[in-house]
């Protein structure tokens, strides 16, 4: 039977136009879904403009569904889950981006950091450290070795803290010295408890060395040569602090006081004391000199000196101790009184984070910064 070719020209036709309309269609369609990303895209950053987190993950949802290919969209989205505490699907979202093969050195690092950030805020130290250590070399590794000082330091493991802040000073990524000397006197205390005074004093002498003007050095070296039967020794650390550190005689005034007893060099504490008094006055420098005084006229004189240069509730309680009113029971009264009221006036307060303690931390337990506890009482802030 011969072939009818009227049906292909028929059919060439037809086929053409089904082509044209299907393409028509799947343009649209792609149109559309164009349309629609955008739109959530700009729909989650208004909710995030008006902190409504949740209606923006949604929206972000949304997005990376209809543009799965769009890293940007990815790091918004795992950003947010982990401000939300949301960490198992902000580390799947960061993990899904360094999946990807196409991702850019870039990209893949900046993932790398958002997932090891993702660890930290989840407390998940030795993970957040793994990933962390993958940003070595890359434009993240100061932000990286700033993450994992802090891991370290959280962890107590001072050697290898000191390994990164030395890394951190060498790259000019700002002054360590401080930091430095804070973890070889932490390692004097290890030392100390273990026994081994001799490396104790060697580490708090490499400490004063690389870094004279933090005055826990000079006082943790004085302690240890106390310890160790130097009592001399121990008051040269204490007139280095006064030379080297002079904000921190307020700290070491009653050790100075104590080793001028044990040394017979109260004159030379006194004269010590005065100095840093005339610079500052300072409720335990003021308790430092009358403690040395010879009798109680000249301690109540003490008291009186530093009420009229600084009124202070403390000094006040202490003068009024001294003195005999015609009331004895009253006289107990109000002495009983100031000390109740005196007492929160003692504590020392962390500059950053306003955290208060009857004694002086060098690490505040709250912040966790170095160094802001002031040396001085919270009634003399």
């Amino acid at each position: 039977m011969d072939f009818d070719f009227t049906w292909l020209l028929w059919g060439l036709p037809l086929a053409f136009a089904m082509g044209w309309a299907a393409s028509r269609l799947d343009l649209r369609q792609w149109r559309m879904e164009s349309r629609q990303a955008p739109k959530a895209y700009f729909r989650g950053l208004n909710h995030l403009l008006n902190e409504q987190q949740d209606q923006a993950i949604d929206a972000f949802i949304e997005a990376v569904q209809g543009d799965p290919d769009t890293a940007e969209l990815h790091f918004a989205l795992g950003n947010l889950f982990r401000r939300r505490g949301d960490y198992d699907r902000a580390v799947r979202v960061h993990e899904h981006l360094l999946s990807r093969a196409d991702l850019s050195r870039k990209d893949r690092d900046r993932a790398q950091h958002a997932l090891a950030l993702d660890f930290l805020k989840a407390g998940l130290l030795d993970r957040a450290e793994a990933s962390l250590h993958k940003l070595e070399g890359s434009t993240f590794e100061g932000e990286a070795l700033l993450a994992l000082l802090g891991i370290y330091e959280r962890s107590r493991d001072w050697p290898r803290a000191k390994e990164i802040a030395q890394k951190l000073e060498d790259a000019e990524q700002g002054s360590f010295s401080g930091r430095l000397a804070h973890y070889l006197c932490e390692e004097a205390e290890l030392a100390q408890r273990g026994g081994d005074q001799g490396k104790a004093i060697g580490l708090l002498e490499e400490a004063v060395q690389r870094a004279p003007q933090l005055a826990r050095g000079w006082m943790a070296l004085s302690a240890q040569k106390a310890i160790a039967g130097d009592a001399q020794g121990a008051f040269e650390a204490l007139r280095k602090l006064h030379q080297h550190a002079p904000q921190g005689m307020p700290l070491a005034a009653g050790a100075l006081a104590e080793l001028a007893r044990q040394t017979g060099r109260q004159a030379e504490a006194v004269g010590l004391l005065q100095q840093a008094q005339a610079r500052a006055p300072s409720i335990d420098l003021t308790e430092a000199l009358a403690s040395l005084s010879e009798g109680p006229t000249e301690v109540r004189a003490h008291f009186l000196e530093h009420l009229e240069r600084e009124p202070s509730l403390v000094i006040t309680a202490q003068w009024l101790a001294g003195e005999t009113l015609s009331d004895a029971k009253a006289q107990e009264r109000v002495k009983l009184s100031l000390e109740q009221a005196s007492a929160p006036l003692r504590r020392y307060r962390c500059a950053a984070c306003g955290f208060e303690a009857r004694q002086h931390f060098w690490q505040c337990p709250g912040c966790q910064a170095w160094d802001s506890y002031p040396a001085r009482r919270v009634e003399e802030l």
